[in-house]
């Protein structure tokens, strides 16, 4: 059996492990990102692609930062990974909105929006609740069903494939060591000191990052951590290439560079199920219409379901093994959103040895009845 030695082994080829693989290869470590491959649950391949802050963090202060903070370092990252690779994100970010197809709708969006801006504290939170004609003049080609919209500047979107594509160029560029189809056989854990098995090789190192999805609940256990982590499978319609340009990104709407609009934002408790259901796919179509009246002359070419990361809250599990200090473990449903903050601040935190402070209330001890009686 082959040992090979690296400061960090990241477990987990899609945008969270891919983040912050890039961001440990930056901060000089030799790093290794071993990706299980095609026949891993891939929540990267089905994401919806937004920079997304304005719905995120209800009741969660601590997430609302930490989204905020990776729409903040987005445009760094972009810039930088452009820099080293020649590659864009296809990153836009002129804020966004969310549609109001009824009164109740918008009545409930502006409570949601006051109570976010409210829990911001001193951090601030700049939102509008807009109607009629300015809605209108915001958006052209705005149904007329639509009641009203919520917008922040915070808001844009990027193209997920751009950025796997990007992040996994700039990795190796820099002279990380991507490993492919390496599914993890066997492993052990000691203090700083970790060994995983991988097709037929060894692989060691001080540190290790569980960046593996879903995967991250059978892994988690083996290295003092947990990640109770369930899949909510989402579904996705894209149309053919459209004339007219939406200005900017709308929760369940988006268009990409290539002038094709992502129809989205379905959630569902099927298991493990990348079925699809045509009860679900005409709802956002249905929706989507009613929201662009002129999007019902477009034909859809092609429609996909994936399975989102979701811990029993729904915000991100970031920890680090009491017992086996060196082991970390990342999970989340935001891949696309977060990677400002796994590469450029979780990363340097990791390469440190100790997650930060900030970091606590996104530990898995939150679901632990003992901590929380």
């Amino acid at each position: 059996m082959r040992t090979e030695s690296f400061d960090a082994v990241v477990v987990g080829g899609g945008l969270v492990g891919a983040a912050i693989a890039y961001g440990l290869q930056r901060q000089g470590l030799a790093t290794l990102l071993l990706d299980e491959g095609d026949i891993a649950f891939r929540a990267s391949r089905g994401n919806f692609g937004l920079v997304w802050v304005q719905s995120k963090g209800l009741g969660a202060p601590h997430y609302q930062r930490w989204t905020r903070g990776s729409a903040e370092e987005w445009p760094a990252l972009a810039a930088d990974l452009a820099a080293r690779t020649g590659l864009g994100t296809g990153l836009h970010q002129p804020g966004g909105v969310h549609l109001c197809l009824s009164e109740e709708e918008f009545e409930k969006r502006g409570a949601q929006m006051a109570r976010l801006q409210r829990e911001a504290g001193n951090l601030g939170m700049e939102y509008r609740m807009i109607r009629g004609a300015e809605a209108r003049d915001m958006l052209p080609g705005l149904g007329p069903k639509v009641v009203g919209v919520s917008w922040t500047p915070y808001d844009g979107h990027a193209s997920p494939l751009f950025l796997l594509r990007a992040l996994h160029t700039g990795f190796t560029g820099l002279g990380g060591r991507y490993q492919p189809n390496a599914r993890v056989e066997r492993s052990s854990a000691a203090p700083h000191d970790f060994s995983v098995e991988a097709g037929g090789t060894t692989y060691r190192a001080p540190r290790l990052v569980l960046a593996a999805g879903l995967g991250n609940a059978e892994l988690a256990p083996r290295f003092g951590l947990s990640a109770p982590v369930r899949p909510e499978r989402g579904q996705i319609l894209v149309t053919e290439r459209a004339r007219q340009v939406l200005p900017m990104p709308c929760t369940t709407i988006r268009q990409t560079e290539e002038g094709a609009l992502l129809l989205g934002d379905s959630k569902e408790d099927a298991g493990f199920d990348l079925g699809q259901k045509p009860e679900i796919m005409r709802a956002i179509a249905q929706r989507a219409v009613l929201s662009f009246p002129w999007i019902a002359e477009l034909n859809l070419v092609r429609a996909w379901s994936a399975l989102r990361v979701m811990a029993p809250d729904g915000l991100p599990i970031y920890d680090q093994s009491e017992r086996f200090p060196g082991a970390f473990t990342a999970n989340c449903h935001s891949g696309v959103t977060l990677a400002g903050t796994h590469a450029n601040r979780l990363a340097p935190m990791i390469a440190a040895g100790a997650l930060d402070p900030e970091m606590t209330p996104f530990s898995a001890r939150r679901f632990d009845v003992r901590n929380a009686a």
